[in-house]
């Protein structure tokens, strides 16, 4: 009987994560932050704001400031389609924030023996806001470091 509970156990671990895409690459956004999911609409922008702050949306009467992951991570500009969403993400010590995504794709679960870790010594600016990267299959997802991203400070080397 101890063995069952072991193998229950181990299955327990596995997180999930919400696939996006971003540009032609797909991202892991741990579902845990999630609080909503919305179709793109006016953002009204915020004068003086850093250039990843895309500016405000009102959901049910709740003022939502809005990024760019995008411009974050020091890629191309965002270009809005009928796939584009707003992701609202929901913190304890924060306010919450939605970010564009070029896509919502579907909703996976990782355990640990599906995820890399990823070391940040070198390599591109975008690489310091993800934290793993997850094995779906055939696929692979870079997993968001969401404290990262939604660090205030600008990421310029």
């Amino acid at each position: 009987m101890a063995n069952n509970l072991e193998t229950v156990a181990t299955e327990d671990v596995k997180k999930q994560y919400i696939v996006v895409k971003i540009g032609s690459e797909q991202y892991g956004i741990d579902i845990g932050y999630i609080d909503n999911i919305v179709r793109m609409q006016k953002i009204t922008r915020v004068p003086r704001s850093q250039p990843y702050f895309k500016g405000v949306i009102n959901l049910r009467g709740e003022v939502i400031p809005v990024m760019s992951i995008r411009r974050k991570m020091g890629l191309s500009d965002d270009v809005y389609t009928n796939a584009s969403r707003i992701i609202v993400l929901k913190f304890e010590q924060k306010d919450a924030l939605g970010v564009i995504v070029d896509e919502v794709r579907e909703v996976v679960s990782l355990g640990p023996n599906e995820i890399d870790k990823v070391s940040h010594g070198t390599g591109s600016e975008k690489n310091m806001f993800i934290n793993g990267i997850g094995k779906n299959g055939e696929e692979l997802i870079s997993l968001f470091e969401i404290n990262a991203i939604i660090d205030e400070r600008e990421n310029v080397s």
